[in-house]
């Protein structure tokens, strides 16, 4: 007769179960280190001086002494924020283009977008041999194409239509350059309502735009708001074409980061203060915006 033995097997089972917690637990641990460690990096050299960046120091008060240059070349430190600073002007002036710019095209193509998403996942579209899906694919697609490719062309049209260094301008090339990635998330959205909804709308008297505004909308919001951030995010950090279009007017904060440069090398320090100056404006929209991007996440996971 065999004999198994309950208490060896129940034991070997728990070793498993913990080896791999660990292994799991430990794989999240490095990839978060490896997530997280630029951004520490670049808010530590912020308060570096130029000793301690060529050495890569990286612990503040352990091998280097925290210093406010970066901070204090752009006019931001304690002992300069009250003093007139040309460059915290200069500085200002990018971070409200950037705001002004990012946050009314990430409007604007999350209004656009929405509308198209909502079309493609309740009417059918003939144009050719394309149909629903394949027009879907096609805003997708539109990722794929380098910006390079269009830089000639964007710059001979809004030559010809003075749109050069406009607000105008740079709002209607943002707005493109995030439209096919919203149209792809909201068709997403939209296609997890069922169509009975509507239905119900229409019979209790509501016409289509009514039964979309006021039963389609509110079930599709946190989407919406977690497409709106990821727009904005992808228009703040935009570089191309913001170098390409524009020059004095309309100059954005990753332009000016880019700048940092002269002719004794790269001032790290005020690159660095100046770029964790530009990521503070999203982590408090993040944070402000966290349970609906969280409940959008949520709904495109069941989905």
């Amino acid at each position: 007769m065999v004999r198994i033995d309950f208490d060896k097997y129940a034991r070997g089972q728990r070793i498993r179960w913990w080896a791999m917690r660990f292994a799991v637990y430990s794989l999240l641990v490095i990839w978060a280190f490896v997530c997280i460690f630029p951004l520490f990096w670049t808010v530590s050299t912020s308060f570096k001086t130029a000793a301690d960046v060529m050495r890569g120091n990286l612990v503040p008060w352990f091998n280097f002494a925290p210093n406010w240059l970066g901070w204090r070349s752009l006019g931001l430190s304690p002992d300069t924020i009250s003093q007139i600073s040309t460059v915290r002007d200069e500085f200002m002036r990018r971070l409200w283009n950037s705001v002004i710019i990012s946050v009314t095209a990430s409007a604007l193509a999350v209004l656009l977008g929405s509308l198209a998403a909502y079309g493609l996942s309740r009417f059918s579209y003939k144009f050719g041999h394309m149909r629903n899906a394949d027009i879907s694919f096609f805003f997708l697609s539109q990722l794929i194409m380098p910006p390079v490719v269009l830089a000639l062309p964007f710059l001979v049209l809004y030559k010809e239509l003075a749109l050069l260094d406009t607000y105008v301008g740079m709002i209607a090339v943002y707005t493109l350059m995030v439209l096919p990635i919203v149209v792809w998330i909201m068709r997403d959205q939209f296609a997890t309502i069922p169509v009975e909804l509507e239905e119900a709308a229409l019979v209790d008297g509501l016409s289509i735009w009514g039964a979309f505004a006021r039963i389609i909308v509110p079930l599709v919001l946190p989407g919406m708001v977690a497409a709106f951030l990821l727009a904005l995010i992808l228009c703040w950090n935009e570089y191309f074409f913001a170098a390409l279009l524009t020059s004095t007017n309309t100059n954005t904060l990753p332009v000016m980061i880019a700048s940092q440069t002269g002719s004794q090398g790269i001032n790290w320090w005020s690159m660095a203060a100046l770029s964790t100056a530009g990521i503070l404006p999203l982590v408090v929209v993040g944070v402000v915006l966290e349970k609906h991007i969280i409940a959008g996440m949520t709904a495109g996971a069941v989905k």
